[in-house]
Parts: C-alpha cells; sequence; structure tokens
C-alpha cells in the first residue's frame, strides 16, 4: 500500500520549474463525435503555479478538453506534453500517475463515508499484521492523516469523523481537492469549483484555490463565473465551438473583452 507521505514527496523529487515553463501543453487537439467536431484546434499551455482560466460559452470544446487530459476521452488528433515530453494518457488512472487528477462539479465523494474516509478512498490504510491480512483498515491513523492534510490546507470541516454528506457545499469541495492534493497531484482540474454555492462558501474555495497553487500546484479552472476567473485566474484562454481563441494574462484584458470574444463579437488570433 502506497503511503500518503511518500505520494506526496514524488513531485519534490524534480526540480521545481520555473514561473514561466510550460508544465502541460495541449497542442491542436480534436475531437469527433461522428461527423461532429467538439474540439478542431484546441491549444493551451500551463505554467508552473499558476491558475489558467479555461472559459467559453456553452458548446466551446471546454469539458470536452479537460476529459482528454483528465483521461476519460482520448482525442482524435493533437498532442499532450507534460514538461515538454510527449504523453498518451489512456485513462483517469494514467493521469492521476502522471500527477493529474480533476475535481468535477459533481464531486466523486461517498456520502457516507467520513472526510478521512473519502481522502483515503482506494488507499485505506491496513492495521499492522496479522490484523493487515484479515484487512483490517486502520481508522484512527487515517483520521490522524486526514486531520494533517485538510490543515495543510488551511481547510475547516466540522470533524474528520463526520460523514460528508453532513458537510456543506464549500466543504465537501475542499474535501474533494484535499484528496488530490493528498497523493501527489501537480495538476489540478478544476470543473465548475463554485457552482451551486452562496456567497460566503464561493470565497472560501477561491481562497482554497490560491493555497493550493502557494504550495505549488497548477490549476486548470472551468468556470462560467467571469468574475471569480478575473478574481484568481493568472492567465485566461478564450475557447468558442472548439477551438482555442486566444489566451491572455489576467492583468492585461477586460472581462467586457472576454465576453465579446467568446460571444463571437470580437476575433482576435490565439
Amino acid at each position: 500500500m502506497q503511503d500518503m507521505s511518500t505520494a506526496r514527496s514524488m513531485p519534490h523529487d524534480r526540480p521545481v520549474a520555473p514561473q514561466d515553463h510550460l508544465l502541460l501543453e495541449a497542442r491542436d487537439i480534436e475531437k469527433r463525435f461522428g461527423g461532429v467536431y467538439a474540439l478542431s484546434g484546441a491549444s493551451f499551455g500551463l505554467r508552473n503555479r499558476e491558475v489558467h482560466a479555461l472559459v467559453g460559452d456553452n458548446g466551446a470544446g471546454k469539458s470536452t478538453l479537460i476529459k482528454i487530459i483528465s483521461g476519460v476521452l482520448r482525442a482524435d488528433g493533437g498532442q499532450i506534453l507534460l514538461e515538454g515530453q510527449p504523453v498518451i494518457i489512456e485513462g483517469p488512472r494514467a493521469a492521476r500517475a502522471l500527477g493529474i487528477d480533476t475535481v468535477y462539479q459533481q464531486l466523486a465523494l461517498v456520502d457516507h463515508l467520513d472526510a478521512a474516509g473519502n481522502l483515503f478512498l482506494g488507499r485505506e490504510t491496513r492495521r499492522r499484521r496479522p490484523l493487515s491480512w484479515l484487512g483490517f483498515i486502520d481508522h484512527a491513523e487515517m483520521r490522524r492523516r486526514a486531520a494533517v492534510e485538510l490543515s495543510r490546507l488551511r481547510i475547516r470541516v466540522p470533524s474528520v469523523r463526520q460523514p460528508v454528506r453532513t458537510f456543506s457545499g464549500g466543504q465537501r469541495q475542499a474535501v474533494a481537492v484535499a484528496r488530490a492534493l493528498a497523493w501527489g497531484s501537480r495538476i489540478v482540474i478544476m470543473d465548475e469549483p463554485t457552482a451551486a454555492l452562496g456567497v460566503r462558501e464561493r470565497g472560501g474555495v477561491l481562497e482554497l484555490i490560491r493555497e493550493v497553487v502557494a504550495q505549488g500546484v497548477s490549476i486548470i479552472m472551468v468556470s462560467h463565473n467571469l468574475p471569480e476567473v478575473f478574481a484568481v485566474a493568472d492567465r485566461i484562454t478564450v475557447m468558442r465551438l472548439g477551438v482555442s481563441i486566444a489566451t491572455f494574462e489576467t492583468a492585461a484584458v477586460t472581462l467586457e473583452e472576454i465576453v465579446s470574444m467568446m460571444t463571437g463579437a470580437t476575433a482576435t488570433a490565439a
């Protein structure tokens, strides 16, 4: 059984990349569903320790692109590079092995399990021999280590022993993010991270995103909430009709300009 501390140390075995280094790059990604192109030339690059937002109207291809990066779908064309090396991501497990994890809007949490059980889902810590041979799980150790992980990210939950179904939406989102980071993810994809949350909880999730980046993780953020994108994103890539239209430093563009490109009122080359 893989140890959590070992998994977390894996990314730090490599030299830290400079800020402008492309940790991940998608080049001219294509995806067809029958005769329909969902993506027909989508490209963007993710720097080390940045929040990179993908924005666009419904049908722009954002979800399809992140599903390809996370291994849920296979591209029909184009290339994905990780630290400059081409990679083929054959499934979600392969993506996680590369340090890429996804926190979906629906949150793949098990409601009746507590926070610790969700953090260790599929990687449960066994009791010492001979009890480990009988499948006994060390719940106390899992809860202790879960508390350490949540504290590291400054996440507050009622109790690591409490079922996550009793948590607020923001707390559940935080547990899902903590699970990704606990196992050494270097890139976290967040799909509509504040959808269906109240104003206060949205602010908490945005603070969590900043904390995650401060700890050396890069984030790909998909969101329809442009004010929130402008609040946390370092760069923004606009997608429309399956194509990446342009990428901007957030400080160099206005919300109105982004909306104009999303709707097609402004045509800008990437």
